[in-house]
């Protein structure tokens, strides 16, 4: 293992992969069918069966082809979560996380939520972390893509949420009515002419359509602040992503539409991710 894992993490450091030797890890363990810890456990000086030692060579090279990780051993964490990934959805990303730090602030009565929407849902992972958070609370998920919609409800059963979520293929909010105490959204915010310039593993890989956010990367914030005011209950907040140089524009559209900014929380690396709403 020793060797396999020196010659890896060269390999993937040299195809321009940040934190080659972790990564190199995480893959043999999974061609192990372990975890870190079982990796450890097992010792540098263990000799892999040449079974082992081929599944890890062809997931090494789908590495090296810059498929994401997550895709390649299909899952992935948030918050508290396991979430399995496909290639039907971005994979659920730790600045995303802001999004629940957001509303745990902005509503910090965890019996005073009951409902929660989350429009474009991808893997679940907000309105699934939002319902973890949130005991009394029921919540329904949104995307266009019917195989995302089914990857959240498998990953709302696998974290004991399926009680408690339901799942839907649609446009934003058009097929909904009724109002709720909480609506997440991470739409797509990337202006079309900057996809190209994204990572390898992003450009090749994750659907383009959930990062492809129109001419100026605002197209679905027009259309969600303008259904915002009708799906928030009273009470009830707005909490969505954000991405660079959006602070002042996606804000902007929120007052436009009469809804109150009450903050735009910033990420683990100290970029404004999340504008938080609500009725005036």
């Amino acid at each position: 293992m020793r060797a396999l894992l020196a010659e890896a993490a060269s390999g993937l450091g040299a195809a321009g992969i940040d934190d080659p030797v972790r990564e190199a890890r995480l893959l043999l363990a999974h061609a192990l069918d372990t975890d870190l810890s079982g990796l450890l456990r097992l010792g540098p000086d263990a000799v892999p069966t040449a079974d082992q030692a081929a599944v890890f060579a062809g997931v090494l090279a789908r590495r090296l082809s810059r498929e994401p990780l997550a895709f390649i051993v299909g899952e992935t964490g948030f918050w508290t979560l396991n979430l399995a990934v496909s290639p039907a959805t971005l994979i659920p990303r730790p600045d995303s996380e802001t999004l629940i730090d957001a509303l745990c602030v902005a509503m910090p009565d965890r019996a005073a939520v009951g409902s929660v929407l989350d429009l474009g849902t991808g893997t679940g992972c907000l309105l699934l972390a939002a319902l973890a958070e949130y005991p009394a609370a029921r919540g329904v998920g949104v995307d266009l893509n019917p195989d995302a919609a089914r990857l959240a409800r498998g990953n709302a059963a696998r974290n004991g949420l399926a009680a408690r979520a339901a799942f839907v293929a649609g446009s934003w909010a058009d097929s909904l009515a009724g109002q709720f105490d909480v609506v997440l959204s991470n739409p797509p915010y990337i202006p079309n002419a900057d996809l190209a310039g994204l990572m390898p593993e992003v450009v090749a890989f994750e659907p383009a359509r959930a990062l492809d956010g129109g001419a100026d990367g605002l197209d679905a914030y027009r259309v969600l602040m303008a259904v915002m005011p009708r799906l928030l209950a009273p009470g009830g907040v707005g909490i969505l992503e954000i991405g660079v140089g959006q602070a002042q524009s996606v804000p902007a559209l929120a007052v436009a539409q009469g809804l109150r900014v009450e903050d735009v929380r910033r990420d683990y690396g100290g970029h404004p991710r999340a504008v938080v709403v609500r009725h005036r």
